[in-house]
């Protein structure tokens, strides 16, 4: 039986998500197969949820595999998803995936990356990209944003810069608020201290910063991203990770991306 004051931290980590998803104790009991009086029942601490239950809560609030691991520790229950690392043997197949993608898109850089923005993995496009910035900026573990807001990084080479570095934040901050963490919220304070002030939108304001304008020693690049998840993983390690990769917004970028990496088969 649990005790109450984990019985109290299952309830109040159960109400903090809903409330984070801003989804009602019906709308919740409806995506979870339950009763609103059963939800209800949970948050205050009357009821005590079995472990397929915590694990239909956490999915129908699409909580990352981390924080259902961490909801059921909550419930007294081991974790449902293994969590090995990167290096693992047992990953050596995701690994080896994971690489023929990110060359497989060469002449166009991309890269992996976990939850906290750090390179995984990079194609020796994204390598050439960003071979003249500062070696701390690439001492492991490399930080991608870092590597792209920072002043010895690929900031003064951004033209777009004082919009593009808006665009970079704010989809950290909308992971962020998606699963919190201290070191994401650190780092949005990081990097909003080495940018402009967000500058004004008016009435033909299409978005922040598509595409990336970058200059290179073959002129400009207009760079769009794309951004590739695990849909069904069930380690929690692979689940973390997406690819980053970009693509040529043009023809003269395209070319000039073939001239920077003359390996890559685009």
């Amino acid at each position: 039986m649990l005790t109450q004051p984990r019985r109290s931290e299952l309830s109040a980590g159960l109400r903090l998500w809903r409330q984070r998803r801003r989804v009602s104790q019906l709308e919740l009991a409806v995506r979870a197969g339950t009763t609103q009086r059963h939800v209800s029942f949970i948050e205050s601490g009357r009821s005590l949820p079995g472990r397929d239950m915590v694990i239909r809560l956490a999915e129908s609030l699409q909580l990352s595999l981390r924080d259902r691991n961490a909801l059921l520790l909550a419930g007294g229950f081991a974790p449902a998803y293994d969590e090995a690392p990167y290096d693992d043997p047992g990953l050596g197949a995701i690994r080896a995936a994971l690489r023929s993608i990110v060359e497989g898109h060469r002449p166009y850089p991309a890269v992996v990356v976990n939850r906290r923005g750090e390179l995984v993995l990079t194609n020796r496009s994204f390598d050439a990209l960003t071979a003249d910035v500062a070696p701390y900026l690439r001492e492991v573990p490399i930080n991608g944003p870092r590597l792209l807001l920072h002043p010895d990084g690929l900031a003064p080479r951004i033209l777009n810069f004082d919009e593009w570095s808006w665009h970079v934040i704010d989809a950290l901050t909308r992971e962020a608020a998606l699963n919190p963490d201290p070191g994401a919220d650190a780092l949005i304070e990081e990097l909003t201290a080495l940018v402009p002030p967000r500058p004004p939108t008016g009435p033909d304001h299409l978005g922040f910063a598509v595409p990336l304008r970058l200059r290179s020693e073959y002129g400009e690049l207009r760079l769009i991203t794309t951004l590739t998840r695990f849909g069904t993983a069930i380690d929690v390690t692979v689940s973390e990770l997406r690819m980053e990769a970009f693509l040529p917004a043009d023809e003269p970028t395209a070319k000039a991306l073939r001239s920077l990496d003359p390996g890559g088969s685009g």
